[in-house]
């Protein structure tokens, strides 16, 4: 394991699970997130964020979260594993409400930027909740149908849907375990 993708819906843990991962295999951690991001919520021009991403996969190792799907293929082409966190809605849902409402209670910086969570964010028109209930349906379908695909064939595949079996994946790689393709 020296290049893992990490995907999943809004929610789903890839920022904690890729960060966790990353540090057993002590290999960067790279978040899309931080990647796109400037200051004042504003997206980095598409040459810009695509440069990004090509100098972060460059690198001999790392783990990449996030579901870009313009930078998938960049993605993809360099990894070696692709993990897919697939919790349930109600889990999803619970976890980015607790995580939004942890950011916007301590005004965290997102990304090395000076951007915050606020309660307009999180529930206004562009809301991040709004975001994963109008989206779960359609990721889930999409990871279905690119994991079919023979052009990603190649790619070791892990799709963890349950806490305990993402505790196992990171228990089995802090033992240096490598991963058979899920079925």
């Amino acid at each position: 394991m020296r290049r893992i993708s990490v995907v999943g819906v809004t929610g789903s843990g890839k920022s904690t699970f890729s960060d966790r991962l990353a540090g057993l295999l002590r290999v960067p951690h790279v978040e899309l997130d931080a990647l796109q991001w400037e200051n004042g919520w504003s997206a980095a021009a598409e040459d810009v964020f695509v440069g990004r991403v090509r100098s972060a996969t460059d690198a001999e190792a790392w783990v990449l979260a996030g579901n870009y799907p313009r930078v998938q293929p960049l993605v993809w082409e360099r990894a070696d594993i692709v993990v897919w966190l697939d919790p349930p809605l109600r889990v999803a849902a619970f976890r980015l409400l607790r995580r939004t409402f942890r950011r916007i209670r301590t005004r965290e910086r997102l990304w090395g930027t000076d951007n915050v969570e606020s309660l307009g964010r999180a529930f206004g028109r562009d809301s991040i909740l709004r975001w994963l209930l109008k989206t779960f349906r359609k990721v889930r379908r999409r990871y279905e149908e690119r994991f079919a695909d023979p052009r990603w064939s190649r790619l070791d595949t892990i799709r963890l849907r349950r806490a305990r079996e993402v505790e196992a994946f990171l228990a089995g790689a802090a033992r240096g375990q490598a991963y058979p393709r899920s079925p």
